[in-house]
C-alpha cells in the first residue's frame, strides 16, 4: 500500500513546538511531527501563535505531504519527525 492522508486534521503541540498529523499506509496510521520551527523566518522577532503555524501548513499542505511521503518511503516507521534536511529547502521562504 502507499501511503495516503484521508484526514486533513491537524494539532499544534504548545509544548513540545509540533505541529501533529497521520498518515495511513494500509490500516498502519503514522503520526508525523513537524516542528514550528520550520516556518520561523531567521532574525524576526514576531511571535507567531498557533492558528499562525496552521495557517502556514494549511497552505503548504501539498509540499508538507509529498516529503511526509518521502520520509515514510525511506524510514517506514510508526512516528516520523520531519526536519529541515527532509524538505532540503526551507520553509520559511514559503511562508
Amino acid at each position: 500500500m502507499t501511503l495516503s492522508f484521508p484526514n486533513p486534521t491537524r494539532a499544534y503541540d504548545e509544548t513540545r513546538g509540533l505541529i501533529r498529523f497521520i498518515g495511513h499506509d494500509g490500516l498502519n496510521q503514522v503520526l508525523f511531527l513537524l516542528p514550528v520551527a520550520l516556518f520561523e523566518r531567521e532574525g524576526s522577532t514576531t511571535t507567531r501563535k498557533q492558528r499562525d503555524y496552521l495557517l502556514a501548513f494549511d497552505r503548504l499542505r501539498d509540499r508538507i505531504l509529498t516529503t511526509a511521503r518521502q520520509a515514510y518511503q525511506s524510514r517506514r516507521r510508526q512516528t516520523i519527525e520531519l526536519d529541515l534536511r527532509a524538505f532540503g529547502s526551507s520553509l520559511q521562504s514559503a511562508t
